[in-house]
């Protein structure tokens, strides 16, 4: 029997009513593991379809649904992973059914007879509707692929998770306990108003042999299928209230704006998301702030539009998604510092970036677990990062410029359209210094109206220390030179991991010369990988990469970037092709900036100063300010604490115990 199934192909999908276009293959024998939601069609409508109830009837699956979600549940009595997960199946229904939840369980089999599925259906306990789908109607419908598959529907029929129960079975391996409850994890987060952390994955079993091909979609519409695109992809911007110049949350909206969505959309304009897919089919998508489009939701938008841009039944509009009304979406804010006086933005042409210091008065230090900005006027803010300085860049300038120069050191907070607030995952957190001060640097764009901005920034404090300490570092480059009209020169430059870290996010920043952008990382060994490739970096989206596991960089390895610009007349956003440009702070300038966002592992945060001279970007002017206790411009070894004296050492270029400027020259 095993050999038998194991033979089974890999199953061949035509386009339906999950999709506008081909949904990709999934290896039915490879262990149950995260994949790209979209591109499985997460966030669709499911349409109607019908299979025959253990009399006999045609019944639509429907007809089985929970008040809240339903679980179809696809199962085989013949196939050896459907047989190890169908208790499992039954046990987890039993706990969701007081939830809202009920389970429509589908013999996919197309062999398996009426009596083997009612002795199945007693000897489990099945509590569901229980279909035999041996026409493959519904199969279909779902572009199902093997036979352990599971589909988390919502209320207005909207796909909202599909893959696997678990990770406890998979071919050759059994383990006592899952790893991952896959399922179980979806349906708490979709009964709690949120979408799941992980929407789709492969499901390991019975490949599902298709019929013959056959037209098993419907035509595309609004209701059904456009409006889910939308609303999962657009409208956090593109709706009333939002940072966005218009809405689109109504079929109008759409209607109206639909050769421009379309051209955008198949151009990777928009939604913003810069990152190249992995080149690897199997490995699943890292990010778990992915705004991009799929190529059967590309489609999808082309094929509406040349069907005529039809509405569709209203029945089959998706729930509507829900969005705080309150002015801060991280909940009430600790602490709130707003920007001494407005700043007036004129009503054309470019603006200087602008630098403004706040002092915070703090009396203590305090753990920052979540942070927001709201500009008073959004509609002029390109984006913002908010330094944290010593209490002394308040009165002392040449202190203030030492310290607004030390971009490598890492910013502590960060505005963009669409990503103003960060709550870090529990356990997690940032130090905010006592008596320091904020320093922010705003890049404000004039929309044609005269008008002023005066932003505030909330801080959510914990009340206890973190288990891991939150730093960013910036890998940069600052003695870039690029030559006046070349189109694509190429600045490297690296950092060495000292202490065994995981990463969290990145955030590459250049000014309007910046072409593209690369982050890898070499170990000890030799081995090298990339970490984010983008192959079109775009000025107008500062983009924060957020990883949705931790990604190792240990101890010993380097982290590289590597930058390209456009300095060249072929470049229309180029300030000067015949300039010869440098770093600068200003948009004119330019700047080479891999900021990582990341953790030290086992690092104690009551002496969060322990990882300083890796964390702060190896820059000698923000290790000066934590180590240079007499204040002569230099750091002898015995003014750092003990326990740094290894990467001190390492530091220490010419062996003499003490650091200098030059120690940090490339």
């Amino acid at each position: 029997m095993k050999r038998e199934w194991l033979s089974l192909g890999l199953i061949a999908i035509t386009a339906g009513a999950l999709g506008a276009g081909m949904l990709p293959p999934v290896d039915s024998l490879a262990p149950a593991s995260p994949r790209d939601a979209g591109d499985l069609g997460v966030g669709r409508y499911v349409p109607e379809a019908s299979a025959s109830d253990l009399s006999g009837k045609a019944v639509s699956w429907r007809s089985g649904r929970g008040e809240k979600l339903t679980v179809v549940a696809l199962t085989s009595i013949t196939c050896p992973l459907s047989k190890k997960f169908a208790p499992v199946i039954a046990r987890i229904e039993a706990a969701y059914l007081g939830k809202g939840v009920k389970f429509v369980h589908v013999n996919v089999s197309g062999q398996d007879s009426a009596a083997e599925m009612k002795e199945q259906v007693a000897s489990l306990g099945f509590k569901g509707l229980y279909l035999d789908d041996r026409e493959q109607k519904l199969t279909g419908a779902l572009h199902a692929k093997t036979t352990t598959e599971v589909f988390v529907v919502d209320s207005a029929n909207t796909l909202v998770y599909r893959g696997a129960v678990s990770d406890q079975y998979g071919v050759g391996f059994a383990l006592d306990t899952p790893r991952q409850r896959y399922l179980e994890s979806a349906l708490d987060s979709a009964l709690a108003g949120q979408s799941p952390a992980i929407a789709a994955t492969s499901a390991p079993g019975c490949a599902i042999e298709p019929a013959k091909a056959e037209a098993q979609g419907s035509r595309i519409t609004y209701t059904k299928d456009i409006a889910r695109i939308v609303q999962n992809n657009c409208v956090e911007c593109h709706r009333s209230g939002g940072v966005a110049p218009f809405a689109l949350d109504t079929f109008e909206a759409v209607s109206k704006r639909a050769t421009m969505i379309a051209n955008v959309t198949d151009k990777g304009i928009m939604p913003p998301w810069f990152a190249a897919p992995s080149k690897d089919a199997k490995h699943a998508n890292p990010w778990a702030n992915d705004r991009s489009l799929s190529e059967s939701d590309k489609g999808a938008i082309s094929a509406w539009i040349d069907a005529g841009k039809p509405l569709g039944d209203k029945a089959d509009m998706p729930l509507a998604h829900t969005f705080s009304t309150s002015e801060w979406s991280i909940g009430k804010p600790s602490a709130i510092f707003q920007l001494p006086s407005p700043i007036a933005i004129k009503a054309d042409g470019v603006m200087s970036y602008q630098i403004v210091t706040v002092p915070t008065d703090l009396a203590e230090d305090k753990w920052v677990r979540g942070v927001q900005i709201i500009p008073t006027d959004k509609s002029v803010v390109h984006h913002v990062l908010v330094y944290v300085l010593p209490e002394e860049a308040l009165h002392d300038a040449a202190a203030r410029r030492r310290a607004t120069i030390d971009e490598a050191g890492g910013f502590f907070a960060a505005y963009v359209p669409g990503n103003d607030a960060v709550i870090y995952p529990q356990g997690m957190a940032k130090r905010l210094p006592r008596k320091s001060v904020l320093g922010f640097q705003i890049h404000y764009t004039p929309n044609g109206k005269a008008t002023t901005d005066q932003m505030r920034i909330g801080f959510l404090f914990g009340d206890e220390a973190p288990t891991h300490l939150v730093r960013t570092v910036g890998i940069a480059a600052r003695g870039l030179n690029i030559p006046a009209g070349a189109a694509n020169h190429e600045v490297k430059a690296t950092l060495p991991v000292l202490f065994d870290a995981k990463i969290l996010a990145f955030m590459p920043h250049m000014h309007v010369r910046g072409k593209a952008f690369r982050y890898e990382i070499s170990t000890a060994d030799g081995t090298s990988e990339m970490l984010l490739d983008i192959p079109r970096y775009d000025f107008n989206w500062q983009l924060r990469y957020l990883l949705k596991e931790p990604l190792d960089a240990p101890k010993g390895s380097t982290l590289h970037a590597t930058a390209w610009y456009d300095n060249s007349p072929g470049n229309p956003a180029n300030p000067d092709p015949t300039k010869t440009v440098r770093w600068g702070q200003q948009t004119y300038d330019e700047m080479m900036l891999g900021y990582v966002e990341y953790y030290v592992v086992n690092e104690d945060p009551s002496h969060p100063d322990d990882a300083a001279l890796v964390t702060r970007g190896l820059s000698f002017e923000s290790l000066l300010k934590l180590f240079d206790k007499n204040k002569d411009g230099k750091i002898e070894r015995s003014e750092a604490p003990e326990r740094l004296h290894e990467q001190f050492d390492r530091l220490d270029r010419n062996k003499d115990g003490v650091l200098t400027k030059d120690d940090f020259a490339n």
